[in-house]
C-alpha cells in the first residue's frame, strides 16, 4: 500500500476553493430560492423533477467536493497505479474539465430556479461537447488502467488493444463533441435524440473495434 501511494495525485487547493465557494454561494442565495428547485429536465427541455432547496445547496456542492477527492486518489484504488504517471496531466487536465462542468451546472440550475430564462438543455450539450472533446482529444495518450477510458474486457485484458482502440476512437469522440455543441442550435428533443445517437455510436464502435482486434491478436 505504501508503494501505491506514490502515485495519489495531489489535490490542488484552488479547485477544492472554487468547489468550497458553492457553499457560501448557496448560503447567499438560499433565502431567494423557492422550496422546490428544479433538478431534472426531460428531453423537451421542461422541469419533471424537483429537490428540496437545502438539498440542492448543500448535497450538489458536495457531491462535486467527493467526485474530486475522489479522482484524486484513483490510482490507489487501480490495480496498475504506476501507468497514471504516463497521462498524469492528461487526467488532471480532465479533472478540472469535470469539476468546471459540474460547477457550472451548479451556478445555471441555481440561476434558473431564481427565474433567469436559462436554457438548461442547451448549457448542458455544449459543456458535455466540450468534455467530449478534451477526452477524444487525449484519448491516445491515456495508458492502461481500470478507471479511466474506454474499458471493455478486451481492452484490459491486451495493453496492446487497449492502446488501439483509444487511438483510433478518440478523432470520433472529438467529432462526437463537436455533434453535441452544434446540437445547441436546434430544437430540444432532436438535439437530444442526435448528440445522444452519436455518443452511443462512438462508444459502440470502441467496443466492437476492441473485440475484433482482440481476437485478431489472439489468433496470430
Amino acid at each position: 500500500m505504501c508503494e501505491k501511494t506514490k502515485f495519489r495525485l495531489p489535490i490542488n487547493w484552488l479547485v477544492i476553493a472554487l468547489i468550497l465557494s458553492l457553499y457560501i454561494l448557496g448560503y447567499f442565495f438560499y433565502p431567494y430560492l423557492p422550496e422546490r428547485v428544479p433538478s431534472h429536465w426531460n428531453i423537451s427541455g421542461q422541469v419533471d423533477g424537483y429537490s428540496s432547496r437545502t438539498f440542492h445547496v448543500l448535497f450538489f456542492p458536495s457531491m462535486i467536493l467527493a467526485l474530486y477527492v475522489l479522482m484524486s486518489f484513483a490510482p490507489i484504488l487501480d490495480p496498475r497505479p504506476e501507468n497514471y504517471k504516463k497521462f498524469q496531466g492528461v487526467y488532471e487536465g480532465f479533472r478540472w474539465v469535470m469539476v468546471g462542468f459540474l460547477i457550472v451546472l451548479y451556478v445555471v440550475t441555481t440561476l434558473f430556479a431564481l427565474g433567469f430564462p436559462i436554457s438548461i438543455g442547451r448549457i448542458v450539450r455544449f459543456c458535455i461537447g466540450v468534455l467530449l472533446i478534451f477526452i477524444g482529444n487525449y484519448f491516445g495518450k491515456i495508458k492502461h488502467n481500470y478507471t479511466f477510458g474506454i474499458k471493455t474486457p478486451w481492452t484490459l485484458a491486451s495493453e496492446e488493444v487497449w492502446n488501439k482502440t483509444h487511438r483510433v476512437s478518440g478523432p470520433l469522440w472529438v467529432v462526437a463533441g463537436l455533434v453535441w455543441i452544434i446540437s445547441v442550435f436546434i430544437p430540444e428533443k432532436q438535439s437530444f435524440v442526435v448528440s445522444m445517437g452519436v455518443l452511443f455510436l462512438v462508444s459502440f464502435y470502441g467496443f466492437i473495434y476492441s473485440y475484433i482486434l482482440f481476437q485478431k491478436l489472439k489468433k496470430e
